[in-house]
């Protein structure tokens, strides 16, 4: 945590009071932290105090005493952002983009990583509305910190009670010493449809939003990779410093920057739905509707695991994936096997919740030798975190 810079951002819960403990930590470690709060945050405790213990002005409005706190700024300086009591109505706030405070202004402008440390009552933090939130806030990429057990201000007992600060900062600390497990090594990712042109106007596709591709290279890129990330057309772009993004259409497209980019890579990670079949003649000019019936003759496509299968070398790692609707540990073992891959991420379409467009997705990983695990359904995010302890773990064997 030495020379950390953290931003603790308190909102209006009784358990602000807890936040002078964990600046007081931040500070022992070693960190520069700056806070800031909500108006009803300081009706739980001073901004004196936690000034006093930051060694910084406490920042509790965008405009202030004619003077304008820059949130742009303030996003862009810290290296973590932790926002700790989070309630449920500043949840609410932030994962529907609302920004009436100055919490909310740097929350949308930081470029760092964000925890969240919620607290609330029981059946506020059970409540289906709240779980929404925290799954879109999830997968948006911030970190969540497991919610305490125990006696709630209400008198009730359960879940809700905000991490303990000693909890914060040791939660923290695992996540910058992670971020170096990858330190140095260069990743290759492909992600995100191809479109297969038919003219001008129309093309061959697929339902993919290259939304898992992309988590899993903003975590690598977390933990110190470089990542060239050849991806399909998709809306996502990716903001990680560590990420090149290379915008490819069609798979000859994506074939070429893939190939290109696998002789430098020592991991590559295979996540792109490619289109396997493309119209063999491509018109000129858009076609015009006549007749009942149209025939489009197809030819394949480059196959891009295959090809990188053969031309890996000893030392380069593989990552492959498997999106099935029938036969799924068939399909997926063979599909391991015929492309030299290490082992390969399988997801099912007859799974609720997982495949194209989703925030969340429930993967099983095989390894050769008839080797699985089995995840639940989690958020792309955390299933991105899952696939890169995988490959970390076979490496270190």
């Amino acid at each position: 945590m030495v020379g950390k810079k953290i931003t603790l951002a308190i909102t209006g819960s009784i358990a602000a009071y807890k936040t002078a403990y964990l600046v007081r930590l931040l500070v022992k470690k070693g960190a520069e932290v700056q806070v800031l709060m909500t108006p009803s945050a300081t009706e739980f405790i001073t901004p004196l105090t936690l000034s006093t213990l930051s060694n910084k002005s406490v920042l509790s409005q965008v405009i202030a005493e004619e003077a304008w706190n820059n949130h742009v700024e303030l996003g862009l300086w810290a290296d973590a952002l932790v926002i700790a009591p989070a309630t449920a109505n500043s949840l609410a706030k932030l994962a529907n983009g609302m920004c009436d405070n100055i919490v909310a202004a740097v929350y949308l402008s930081a470029r760092c990583p964000v925890f969240i440390a919620p607290a609330m009552d029981l059946d506020m933090w059970k409540h289906p509305a709240t779980q929404a939130n925290v799954l879109r806030l999830k997968s948006y990429g911030n970190h969540f910190l497991p919610v305490g057990y125990g006696e709630l201000a209400s008198g009730l007992v359960g879940e809700g009670r905000m991490a303990e600060p000693e909890e914060i900062v040791a939660f923290l600390e695992d996540f910058f010493q992670k971020k170096q497990d990858f330190l140095g090594k260069k990743l290759l990712i492909t992600a995100g449809p191809t479109y297969e042109a038919i003219d001008p106007v129309r093309f061959v596709g697929n339902r993919s939003s290259g939304k898992m591709g992309v988590a899993i290279a903003e975590q690598f890129a977390a933990r110190g990779a470089l990542v060239t990330l050849v991806l399909g057309p998709s809306k996502l772009s990716p903001q990680h410093p560590g990420i090149t993004t290379v915008r490819v259409e069609s798979a000859q497209q994506m074939y070429e920057a893939a190939v290109q980019h696998f002789e430098q890579a020592d991991i590559a990670v295979l996540s792109a739905a490619v289109a396997d079949y493309r119209p063999a003649q491509v018109a000129e000019q858009k076609i015009k509707k006549s007749g009942e019936r149209m025939t489009i003759e197809l030819e394949k496509t480059p196959d891009i695991a295959a090809s990188l299968g053969r031309m890996k070398r000893p030392g380069q790692f593989i990552v492959g994936f498997a999106l099935e609707t029938n036969d799924e540990l068939q399909n997926a073992n063979e599909k391991l096997t015929k492309k030299n891959f290490d082992f390969i991420v399988l997801n099912s379409l007859q799974d609720a919740g997982a495949g194209f467009n989703f925030d969340t997705n429930k993967i099983t990983i095989l390894h050769r030798g008839n080797k699985r695990k089995d995840f639940e359904l989690k958020t792309k995010a955390e299933v991105a975190e899952d696939i890169v302890n995988e490959v970390l773990d076979s490496l270190s064997k």
